[in-house]
């Protein structure tokens, strides 16, 4: 078996890689740049899987992918990437890549997909589909990886493709974001809320009517399957539709053919259709909502979004790229937040998801005095919401005490220092008291403080069962 070629300028990259595969015992040679390992190829050298980094220094690795790739095709390329956005996913898959690799990576995970890499190259089986996605969609979280992973791979298909995830996670963005880079690129991306439009009026929205079919009908009108042929539908919140056109849509996915609401000539239809909800339809078809069969036509493929409080790492930079929009779209200089503002919009849950998170920055740019943004600047209604729980949070319950000291600040709140003692200490001791029954020697012996010094704070604090946990603990104490 030949070898597996890390291109990497990272010295600690390539170490941390070779070290793995040694223990493996999988044969490999490193390159510290694209050019090196250019020129072994010219000099007739082949690797089993090549492994190289995008930002190099000369030559990038996407240079080296398309040199590779028109030479020879059939080579496993994984690329890798600090740079964890939907572009560098999609160049990576554009170009053929076997599978993307962003960094920071786990040592077992990239062992992993060398391991599929090296099994594909031996069987030589399969091509990379090609790929293409919209820049606006942006994360670093594992959870928008593995979105991108399947956004890059459908990209080209001609699949139906039900796109799931709450309101305002972004599900039109995927949706245009396949069109785009679909080969249908160059006709028409119709969308239709069918929750939006009255249902006595969804049929004529969706397939037009023929002149006189109803009352106000004056001439022939176009449907949106029309408007859409050659190209992509967009079906938001499907989960609403109504039955009767529940039937209309299964037999247009069935037979692909429809007629305009009035009219006797069948037409063809030659469309893409993606569909979205924000509803659990597995539920709906279980509480006789929602057509099963229709389900399963629209459900070939599923992209699931994670809501942002699945994705926090990624709000600092979803803030920074509204910002910036919004400051270009007003010809302004765009605003920064503070360190504390960003801990503070970290710690919320955005149960408007990322157009919360739009509106707000869009909110800022109008509204915030400076150009830095600190937490007293956002919204009232904003900086009285309570953060998450810690254990949601990046970094703990350090950002979340960090997040909710800024709240107090931006509020005015006295005596802030005296409230987080008295809440930080009753937390502690109410929880050891918990765990050692209420006897209040053990519980002071596992904080680490004195039997007198928990006696005083348990009154202090006025924690119910005190005194009762004291009096049960006396006669051990003897």
């Amino acid at each position: 078996m030949k070898p597996v070629w890390i291109v990497d300028d990272d010295r600690s990259i390539r170490w941390v890689l070779e070290k793995a595969l040694a223990r493996e015992q999988i044969a490999h040679k490193s390159f510290a740049s694209a050019v090196d390992a250019l020129a072994a190829l010219d000099a007739g050298e082949v690797p089993q899987v090549l492994l190289s980094d995008i930002r190099m220094p000369g030559q990038s690795g996407l240079e080296l992918l398309q040199h590779v790739k028109s030479h020879i095709p059939s080579l496993p390329v994984i690329i890798m990437t600090a740079y964890s956005d939907l572009e560098s996913a999609v160049a990576a898959f554009q170009g053929g890549a076997f599978e993307y690799l962003p960094k920071p990576f786990d040592v077992d995970q990239a062992l992993e997909l060398i391991r599929r890499a090296l099994d594909e190259s031996m069987h030589q089986d399969g091509a990379v589909e090609e790929t293409s996605i919209s820049p606006e969609i942006l994360g670093q979280a594992p959870a928008m990886q593995e979105v991108f992973r399947a956004i890059g791979r459908l990209a080209m298909s001609h699949a139906t493709v039900l796109i799931t995830g709450e309101s305002g996670s972004g599900k039109e963005l995927v949706a245009r974001a396949l069109h785009r880079h679909s080969p249908r690129a160059d006709k028409p991306f119709i969308a239709i809320n069918t929750a939006a439009i009255p249902k006595d009026l969804l049929e004529s929205e969706l397939f037009g009517h023929e002149r006189g079919a109803f009352t106000g009908a004056a001439t022939q009108r176009r449907g949106r399957f029309e408007q859409a042929e050659g190209g992509t539908l967009f079906l938001d919140e499907i989960g609403d539709m109504p039955s009767e056109l529940q039937t209309r849509l299964l037999r247009v996915l069935s037979d692909g053919h429809y007629y305009r609401v009035g009219g006797h000539q069948p037409l063809k239809a030659n469309v893409r259709v993606i569909a979205a909800t924000h509803q659990n339809l597995e539920t709906r078809v279980k509480d006789g909502l929602f057509r099963e069969d229709l389900f399963h036509r629209l459900n070939v493929i599923r992209i699931r979004l994670p809501a942002l409080r699945e994705r926090r790492e990624d709000i600092p930079l979803l803030a920074r790229h509204f910002l910036a929009k919004s400051a270009q779209e007003l010809g302004v200089e765009p605003k920064r937040l503070s360190d504390g503002a960003v801990k503070f919009l970290v710690s919320l849950d955005f149960q408007g998801n990322v157009r919360q998170l739009e509106n707000l920055c869009h909110w800022l740019t109008v509204m915030a005095p400076g150009q830095l943004v600190e937490v007293g600047d956002l919204p009232p209604e904003l900086r009285e919401t309570s953060p998450a729980s810690g254990a949601g949070v990046i970094g703990g319950w350090e950002e979340a005490l960090a997040a909710e000291a800024d709240r107090l600040l931006a509020r005015g709140v006295p005596d802030i220092h005296g409230k987080l003692s008295d809440t930080f200490e009753r937390i502690l001791i109410s929880r050891a008291l918990a765990h050692t029954g209420g006897r209040r020697i053990e519980a002071a012996q596992a904080l680490g403080i004195g039997r007198n010094t928990i006696t005083r704070k348990i009154q202090e604090l006025g924690l119910e069962g005190g005194k009762a946990a004291a009096a049960a603990e006396e006669p051990a104490a003897e």
